[in-house]
């Protein structure tokens, strides 16, 4: 085989690697939106090929069944937060910084997909469990943790329960999101999704969330 054809080759599979990975963010895109509408039950695979732009064969080649789809959808959010955080290296922070960007760069994937949680709110229980034991829910949590149990080592943070703590913190962060299509209701006078709202919300929980962790003075 001669060098140029060894090269025309070998120039083919990160061309083909990329294609794919822009073909099924497309699908996943699709059936986002499509899943957060109707749900796993009601939700067409049809629709989901015509919205990403590709042939619902090619929806079963990468994902097998509308079930490993939904499954993948309900994954993604998962990996993509461990992956910022850990771009984050919140370990060159003193624990009160750490804090702070890691709620910040919560609350912004949060308001980069506002709806993504609401896919958590379906009665897909078997499904919500196989994607809670896997994945990097574990490593998502000890982020949180670590931190909160450098800040009590180091004094700067009272005695607490990391793993409640955790939980209150990413309550504090994603109810705000998660639970939008009913919280809107209750003030219509404000667009709770505009950058100025999630800029308020961003800051208050910033400041709820050190009050709460911080030592009490005097």
């Amino acid at each position: 085989m001669s060098r140029s054809t060894q090269s025309k080759f070998s120039s083919k599979k990160p061309r083909q690697v990329r294609d794919a990975e822009a073909t099924k963010k497309q699908i996943l895109d699709a059936a986002e939106a499509e899943f957060a509408r109707n749900g796993l039950q009601g939700a067409r695979t049809g629709a989901i090929a015509r919205g990403a732009g590709v042939t619902t064969a090619m929806i079963y080649y990468y994902f097998q069944s509308k079930e490993g789809l939904y499954q993948a959808v309900l994954q993604r959010p998962v990996v993509e937060m461990h992956e910022g955080f850990e771009q984050l290296n919140l370990d060159q922070f003193p624990p009160e910084e750490a804090l702070k960007v890691l709620v910040k760069e919560a609350i912004a994937y949060e308001a980069a997909h506002p709806h993504r949680g609401m896919l958590w709110f379906k009665k897909q229980t078997k499904i919500r469990e196989s994607i809670s034991n896997r994945g990097n829910w574990q490593e998502n949590f000890s982020y949180l943790i670590k931190i909160l149990e450098r800040g009590m080592a180091e004094g700067c943070f009272r005695q607490i329960d990391p793993f409640l703590t955790t939980l209150h913190i990413i309550g504090v962060c994603n109810l705000y999101f998660n639970a939008y299509e009913n919280i809107k209701h209750t003030r219509p006078d404000l667009q709770l999704l505009s950058t100025e709202m999630i800029e308020q919300h961003t800051q208050a929980a910033v400041n709820f969330i050190l009050a709460g962790v911080r030592h009490s003075e005097g």
